[in-house]
């Protein structure tokens, strides 16, 4: 294991500060073997902090700072600009530190006991509009191509059921009931639920398992959707292609995301009068509040149909 890189000392920060922050990340290394990217996020967040302290009044070392210091420098953050998300990630990191300066007997008292973590909005799913996904859904060139016709059954099961891009690739032949129109789906924390296909979705993949899979096939396998190579697709591969065909369909990259087709799912069945229960279900979402930000895209879609269409609007 490498130890993590020690970095010069930033100009602005005192010997001490540099070093105790340095303490601080072996020790985070050591114990918990936390990421390069992680580290460097602890360490700009607490030299920066550092920085700030020494050129403004109050305490100018970290393990003296007063619960005024923070809030000083809270408020200097918001003044610049930085989000919540942001600063939510710097007080967690101080959280840290201060929980390491109590284990190392180096502070008794915490600073951070009456400071708050700023609320944090969920970003809610960009979706795409009910033609969009059927351009989406029209670009694959089926005909006479094994990898397309698969691509082509992959999209349509992926928005007449709502999985998960991992459920999707993960899918065996004996979960899958065409005859009955179910998918046994285990989702996240081992989680068992039937979902529906839709008589479309099992249109293709009979015409897939008919045509396109015996191709794309190595050697013995139950994967429903495998590779060119015949074996499981991956996460990454399965994103490529959503993008080419977007890219075909013309359709701007910036609204795509690996779940695009799972938020439209769902966005489109509660446009269309779908009980948010009952998509929670089909989701396999275990908290209703999770499924409720599709009420939010739902509800600003129908506010601008209101407000463009409407006599009065």
């Amino acid at each position: 294991m490498t130890r993590p890189d020690r970095r010069v000392k930033p100009r602005n920060l005192s010997e001490s500060n540099a070093e105790i922050i340095e303490q601080f990340i072996d020790s985070l290394w050591l114990e918990k073997g936390l990421s390069k990217h992680t580290l460097s996020a602890y360490r700009t967040d607490l030299s920066k902090f550092a920085e700030f302290l020494k050129v403004n009044q109050g305490a100018s070392e970290l393990c003296d700072i007063q619960g005024g210091d923070i809030n000083h420098y809270l408020a200097q953050r918001y003044e610049q600009g930085f989000s919540e998300r942001s600063t939510a990630r710097f007080l967690s990191s101080l959280r840290a530190f201060f929980k390491w300066l109590h284990e190392q007997q180096m502070r008794e008292d915490n600073p951070l006991s009456l400071i708050h973590n700023p609320k944090l909005s969920k970003p809610l799913p960009k979706v795409i509009s009910e033609a969009q996904v059927q351009d989406l859904l029209e670009a694959p060139l089926y005909e006479e191509d094994s990898v397309q016709l698969r691509d082509k059954a992959m999209l349509e099961l992926l928005y007449a059921s709502g999985l998960r891009v991992s459920e999707l690739i993960g899918l065996s032949l004996n979960q899958v009931s065409l005859q009955q129109g179910l998918i046994r789906v285990t989702g996240k924390g081992n989680k068992e639920r039937l979902v529906p296909m839709g008589e479309l979705a099992i249109e293709w993949i009979n015409e897939f398992l008919r045509k396109g899979r015996p191709d794309l096939l190595k050697g013995r396998s139950d994967i429903l959707f495998p590779s060119s190579r015949g074996t499981m697709m991956t996460r990454q591969t399965f994103w490529h292609r959503i993008k080419y065909y977007a890219q075909k369909a013309n359709i701007d990259s910036r609204i795509l995301s690996p779940h695009t087709l799972r938020h439209a799912f769902a966005t489109h069945l509660l446009n269309h009068g779908a009980d948010l229960r009952a998509v929670q279900m089909l989701l396999g979402h275990s908290d209703l509040s999770t499924t409720q930000i599709y009420t939010h895209i739902a509800t600003e879609r129908l506010q601008k149909l209101v407000t463009e269409h409407h006599p009065r609007g």
